[in-house]
Formats: C-alpha cells, structure tokens, sequence
C-alpha cells in the first residue's frame, strides 16, 4: 500500500517551494532558537560553530556559502544523534576589511556596513542553515563592543596589556599598523601594499607570556596536523643559552684571571644562540640599529656614520630588513666587547639584518658557521675562526664556506674533541659558573600589537591624564562609544581620524576630576574575534559578558570549522585571551576549542575565484534556480571538504537529480519486507555515511546514498518505505528542506530534526555475502565475478575457469600457477 495518496504520488519536486514553506515553518516553531532557561537546562549540550563572516563585501559568494554549509551539515548530524545543538551566527564587522570596503564604495561605514549585514542575513538564511538568530552578535554594537573593552580592561588589570614605543608594521595603504601576522610575504594581507617600519607608541598585548603554555598544549588538541603545525612554527621555541658580552672600557688583560675584571664589566651586551657551543669563535658582534646600547658604545669618531647608517635602516621594513638574501651592510661602530670565552676583545657592528624584535636585539658573530655572518666577515673583511670540524677536517683548514654540520670542537680551548651536541651544554655550564650565560628557551612569538590608527573599531578604553596618567575607564562608563565621524578616512601622520575630534576626547578624568583625553587609537578587530564564541550564548544578558553558568554547560566550543588562512592569527589571539580569562577567574577552560577542522576552498572552472577574472560565484542565482538544497549537496560532493574543489555549472544537475530520486522514491514507495540485497545494502549505507560524516568525508557519504539509491531503484522496481525512510535521515543534513517535507509526507507530525533519531545499523548485516573479484588471466584482468565472501582458492579457481570470459583466454593452455587474494583477486598463470 502506497505510503502517499496519488496527488503527493505524481507531485514533482519543486525546491523554490518547499525550501520557502520551511523556511518560514522553521522560523515561526522557533526549530532552532534556545532560550536562556533551555540553555542552562540542556543535557546534552554541543556548541557547533563556524567562523563568522566579514560583512565586507556586497554579498557572500559561494565560497562562503561551502564553508557554511560544511559546518551545517555536521551540526544537524549531531542533532539527529540525539545532542542539543547550539549552532549561533554573527558578523564580524569592524576592522580594515569592512571599513576599506566603505572607502572604496565612498560610504560612512557606519551608515554601509549595516546594509551589508542585512544582505548577509538574507543570504545566510537562503541556505537553509541551521542558526539561532536569536542570539546574534555583530561586533559593531555598543551592547557587543561594551565586552570587546571589558575584556581590555580585564587584561590591563592582569598586567597584560602595555602601552610602549617599538618597530611597528606600517602600511601605506591602509595607513595603519599591521601585527606580525598580518603582514604576508612583505605586503598587507589585506590589500597587497609593501608594508613599511615605524617607531610608534602602541598598545600590546605580552601573549609572550603565555607561549610556553600556547604551544604544549597544541599537543591536547584535536586539530588538523597542519593547523598545530603552523602554530608551532609561528610561536617558534627554540633552546639555547643567553649569553653576556660585556663591553670593553680599559683593554682588558688576555689571562686566565681576567673573568673577575669581565663580570664588574658594566654594562653588557647579552645576546641568545642556539649555539653556544661556537662561542670560541665568534669574532665581532652585531647590533640592532635601534638597540639602545648603540649611543653609549659608539666613538666619536664613528658617531656620524654609525648616525647616518641607523636613519637609512630606520627607512626601511621590517619585511625587507628580514630577509636573508640581500646585500649584506653595516657600521663599525668603533667599540668593542669582549668574548666572554677567548677573553678577547672584538669589535662591535651595527646592521640592518639584525632585529630588536628577534631574540636580544644583538648576536655574537661567528662566521665560521653562520652563514649571514659568514657573507657579513667577507664583506668587511672580518676573521674568520674554525671551531667545528667534521670528520677528517683540519681545524686549521681555511673555510670556503661556513660549516653548519655535525662535529667536534676545535680551537675551543679545554673543550677541543667534543661532539657538538654534548658541548652545548658543557660550555654554557662553564660560562655559567663565571656568571656570563645560563640556558635560556626563547620564543619566535612576539607580543601582539593592538593599536590601529584608523575609524573602524573599538575605541581603547583607556584615559590620560596629566595628574594621574593612564587611567582605565572604569566598567560602569562601558562603552566608550564610537562616535558617527564624516571625515573618517585615515592619513599617513600615524594619527587616528578620532583624533581629529576635539569635542569626542576630551573627557573628564574619573580619578581626580580633572581633564582628561580619550585615547583615539582603536583596537585590532582579531580581539572582536577573541572572544566572541563566549558571548554567543549569552547574548540575553546585558549586565555581564558571560552567563557563568550557561558557560559552564556549553563551553569550550564542541566543534569549530573555518578557513587555514586564520590558523595562526585568529585561533593564536583566541586562545591567549581564553588562558588569560581563565586565570584571571572568569571562566573554567584555558582553551576555546575542542576540536578544530580547516576547509578547503572552492575555485571556478580551475581558476581561483576573483572579481579581476569576473568569475565570483554569487549564489542568489544558483539557489534560485536549483534551490538551496542542490547546491548544498553538490558544493559537498566537489571534492573532499578539507580540501575543496572546482565550481563547474555543468556539475550542478547531477545532485539536483539524486534528490528528484529520492523524492520520487520516497512518493512512490509501497509497505513491504525489504528485500536481502537492500537491506544489506541500507546497513552497509548507514555504517558508511556515519562514519563518513563523523570526518567531514562528506562527498563519499553523498556518493553512498547515490549508489545505495541505485540498488533501491534497480530495474524500475519500486521502493519500500523502510529503504527509503533510513535515507531520508541520512540525506536531511545535506538536503534539509527535503527532508522535511519527505518526513511529513510520510506521515510525521514533528520536524524531522526533532523527532527523528540517526538511523542505527547492525554490523553483521552491514557486510555483503558477495564479493567483486578480479579474475586475471597471466597479470591482465579478463572478468570480474560476483563470488561468495570467504570462498576459499579451489572453489574461486573452479567458477573462473567455468566462466566463459576467462575460457577463451586459457582455451589449448595450462594453468601452471594460480595467485589468490581471499576475497579480491585470483591471477591465474598459463602457458
């Protein structure tokens, strides 16, 4: 008996209805909405999230709409395991993404970026996505941006955050500072502009503090390998020793007895190496142009050049000041240090190459086996000292090149003949017991600056005041609010636009009254993204930025999907404020995210999808036409999710006629036993899309269900409905308007991602009794034969040899040898 009455039997499927039915059913029964009470109440709780969007463009293409999707998808799995899925959106839309996409359009970002917002909503709710847009952030709203500054304050008080003067990233473009992770292959990673270097006054944050921590517990976390990996690169640790270089006054005796006289040698230059081992041979120094030990160490006579040389470097970028290729330059700057190990002394340089922001600002020179410092030597005329020889080299051998490999130490005093590895750790003993080094472990990361000079952002919450100096504002005058300017653009004085505002930073000091200026720098939008997953469930309350207890159930975040391009910046900043909040006492959890999955990207017809090449791929469209449910089960079936794939128009009928089958199918099926083969084959589905799904392997769980259709299908039989029930659940995370309204049409009163479960499946049924073997006549395949799973050798050899597509290729021959594979392959050798 058919399931359906014939009206529902001979309806076609017509996706821009049903996808608008329930869409509308969805909002109205609130599907997807939790309150605060169902929040706190929740027993199986799992937060899924994407990473929320820039509203920095006209609309969202299709590559936002697979990166969605994919989250989606794994969400509604889970629900239909039975969880309760919190799934919130928001829109991250402060920052230079948004506010140099108001510039191009000539409109106040304030009055556009609100606009966008809107259009993103429509789009996102276009596509069938499971959110709770009740419980929305938008990190332009004084209600979000209040937390944004609490959460400043919060890390001020915790001695975390500092104003200071350093090198910056400056980009001319954007006119404003650049973190080192904003900064790409010398450009902006944001608008492809060479990036500059200025000494500015910023705000940072000491995430140094915190990266031992950063990095061991990547070692926890279930994340994709090459996540943890860029994460590790970036926070960097390396061991080593810290040594002291004291700077030389009156020439210092070349004695034994000369270490008293080095250590009241004051002050002194300290340098890190991860070779202290070549401390015999380091023969100059170098300094940082800015290291404020450059005045005090430089003769007169070579005051005007060392002068000169540090306004050039000071012209340059750090980008291209970091790079290991160019021309090597410098300044003697007629001083001397002496090493700590020879009791020499050795003159001291100044270079370009040589950073603040990396390590001491200063390294020993050891030309012998450093090869910037060798190509410095040569250039200068600088000796060169051998203290490593490998096996068979004379230590008195003049070197070519600068030796990096494996070895013994060689001129190197009461420790020649020791294997390097060893001596790392004797020599920077030795020294330590003279008071001049101690092992020390030092960290790529540097503190993470904050500050921009530009409209778009938080204001700092932060006051000065001539009596009291930097003074906080206090929580209850949150949020300092941005104010509505019309000359908003950025310049290059380093100055931020709220600077121009007299009326809007001039305040009162709440300390002593008297007057007082806003700070006009605003902050980095990756503190917005900081924390935003916190406040998602607790957007209900306004007089905290976390509900403790709805955080306790629902945090750290279950599942977090989004794009590799944030794996160090976004994901690094995210985590330090999680540890600091955590030790500060206001959460529970010192990481954000269980698990974490990165997904691929989309291109179109095999070229990367831009506005330069007119192929972006809006989606509006291609819902219109073929309705969302299609396009989210063909984006998926592009190619492995973590990986993406190539966007072709003539792919998009193949799924949209997969879901016409099953529509058709489930509208056309009839109450009755399920036949063997199907029945093994639906187990063997269910088994196969759930472990599918569980790994983002969402293309093979598609061609799963298309191949199990098939066999449903075969020969123009009709379906029953307890084959095509189970695959309406499977297909509802892909397809769930669909879904839906197969669910209802097989009598169901309740939502499908209400009532329904994930269906189950029994392994022993799961397995076919038929195998697929290839039948190969001398190494070449000549047949492939269904034969019972386990048959053993003499019977698989019996059935080829009947089989008449084998005969006629051993016909008049001996079968000398048969080569069996139990369950796959029987090669049989003739001649």
């Amino acid at each position: 008996m058919s399931t359906t009455d014939a009206t529902h039997v001979t309806a076609s499927y017509h996706p821009a209805e049903v996808e608008r039915k329930w869409q509308q059913r969805w909002e109205e029964q609130g599907i997807n909405r939790w309150t605060a009470e169902e929040l706190r109440s929740a027993e199986k709780p799992f937060y899924n999230l994407m990473m929320f969007p820039y509203p920095s463009a006209e609309g969202l293409h299709v590559g936002n709409i697979y990166a969605f999707t994919g989250a989606d998808i794994y969400g509604r799995f889970k629900r239909l395991q039975g969880h309760q899925v919190f799934q919130p959106i928001g829109f991250d839309a402060f920052g230079i993404h948004s506010e140099n996409f108001a510039l191009k359009q000539g409109i106040n970002p304030m009055e556009l970026i609100p606009r966008n917002v809107e259009r993103f909503t429509k789009q996102l709710r276009r596509g069938g996505l499971m959110y709770d847009w009740s419980h929305t952030v938008d990190t332009t709203h004084p209600a979000y941006y209040k937390w944004t500054q609490w959460v400043f304050l919060q890390l001020y008080k915790a001695g975390l955050a500092e104003k200071k003067e350093a090198p910056v990233n400056w980009c001319p473009s954007c006119n404003t500072v650049l973190a080192n992770e904003q900064v790409v292959g010398g450009l902006c990673e944001r608008c492809d502009t060479p990036v500059e270097m200025r000494f500015l006054s910023q705000w940072f944050f000491k995430i140094t503090n915190y990266a031992g921590r950063l990095l061991e517990n990547l070692k926890t976390l279930d994340w994709s390998d090459t996540t943890r990996k860029a994460q590790e690169n970036w926070i960097g640790r390396s061991e080593g020793a810290e040594l002291q270089f004291p700077i030389a006054r009156p020439k210092v005796a070349d004695d034994r007895h000369a270490s008293a006289e080095i250590q009241a040698e004051k002050p002194v230059i300290r340098v890190f190496t991860t070779r202290p081992d070549t401390v015999f041979g380091a023969t100059y120094m170098v300094l940082a142009p800015e290291h404020p030990l450059v005045a005090q160490i430089t003769t007169d006579e070579q005051r005007a050049s060392v002068d000169e040389y540090r306004r050039q470097a000071s012209a340059q970028d750090l980008v291209t000041r970091k790079k290991t290729d160019k021309t090597k330059t410098g300044v003697w700057t007629g001083g001397y240090a002496v090493n700590p190990a020879t009791r020499q002394e050795i003159p001291v340089w100044i270079a370009d190459y040589v950073l603040m922001e990396y390590g001491t600002g200063a390294i020993m020179a050891v030309p012998g086996h450093d090869e910037r410092d060798f190509e410095f030597a040569q250039a200068f005329g600088l000796p060169i000292v051998r203290v490593v020889a490998g096996e068979g080299e004379d230590a008195d051998a003049p070197l070519a090149e600068a030796y990096t490999g494996a070895g013994r130490l060689v001129n190197s005093g009461e420790f020649d003949g020791m294997e390097v590895a060893e001596s790392k750790r004797v020599v920077t003993e030795w020294l330590a017991g003279m008071g001049l080094g101690e092992q020390r472990i030092n960290y790529r990361l540097h503190d993470w600056t904050i500050s921009r000079q530009r409209y778009w952002g938080p204001p700092i919450p932060i006051l000065y005041c001539d009596a009291c100096g930097i003074v906080p504002v206090p929580e209850d005058q949150l949020p300092v609010e941005l104010p509505f300017i019309a000359d908003y653009k950025p310049d290059a004085s380093g100055i931020s636009p709220l600077a121009r505002h007299e009326e809007w930073y001039r305040t009162t000091c709440p300390s002593c009254g008297g007057q007082a200026r806003r700070e006009t720098d605003v902050s980095d939008t990756f503190l917005d993204s900081a924390w935003y997953f916190l406040r998602y469930p607790s957007t209900d309350h306004d007089a905290l930025p976390f509900d403790p207890q709805i955080t306790k159930k629902w945090l750290p975040v279950d599942s977090y999907i989004g794009g590799n391009e944030h794996a160090v910046m976004h994901l690094l900043y995210a985590r330090f404020v999680t540890m600091a909040l955590h030790d500060m006492g206001h959460i529970h959890f010192e990481e954000p995210f269980t698990r974490f999955r990165a997904h691929g990207l989309i291109v179109k017809e095999g070229s990367k999808m831009s506005k330069s090449r007119g192929n972006v791929v809006v989606p509006d469209e291609y819902i219109a036409d073929w309705g969302a449910d299609t396009i989210r089960t063909y984006l998926m079936f592009l190619g492995p999710y973590q990986e993406g794939g190539d966007f072709r128009d003539s792919g998009i009928s193949g799924p949209y006629n997969f879901l016409s089958r099953v529509w058709d199918s489930v509208l056309s099926s009839v109450d009755r036993p399920l036949e063997a083969a199907v029945e093994q084959k639906m187990h063997a589905t269910i088994k196969k899309v759930t472990e599918d799904l569980e790994v983002l392997s969402y293309n093979t769980a598609i061609a799963a269900m298309m191949e199990y259709l098939n066999v449903v299908r075969a020969g123009g039989r009709t379906p029953e409905r307890a084959a095509v029930e189970p695959l309406v659940r499977l297909v509802a995370p892909f397809a769930p308007h669909l879904a839906e309204e197969l669910w209802e049409r097989l009598g169901h009163a309740e939502s499908i991602f209400v009532e329904a479960r994930w269906p189950t499946f029994d392994a022993e049924k799961a397995v076919a009794d038929t195998v697929e073997f290839v039948v190969q006549v001398n190494g070449k395949v000549r047949a492939r034969m269904e034969m019972a799973r386990g048959i053993a050798e003499a019977e698989a050899r019996d059935a080829a040899l009947a089989d008449e597509h084998v005969q006629r290729w051993i016909e008049g021959k001996q079968v000398r040898k048969t080569i069996f594979v139990p369950d796959r392959l029987l090669n049989l050798v003739v001649g």
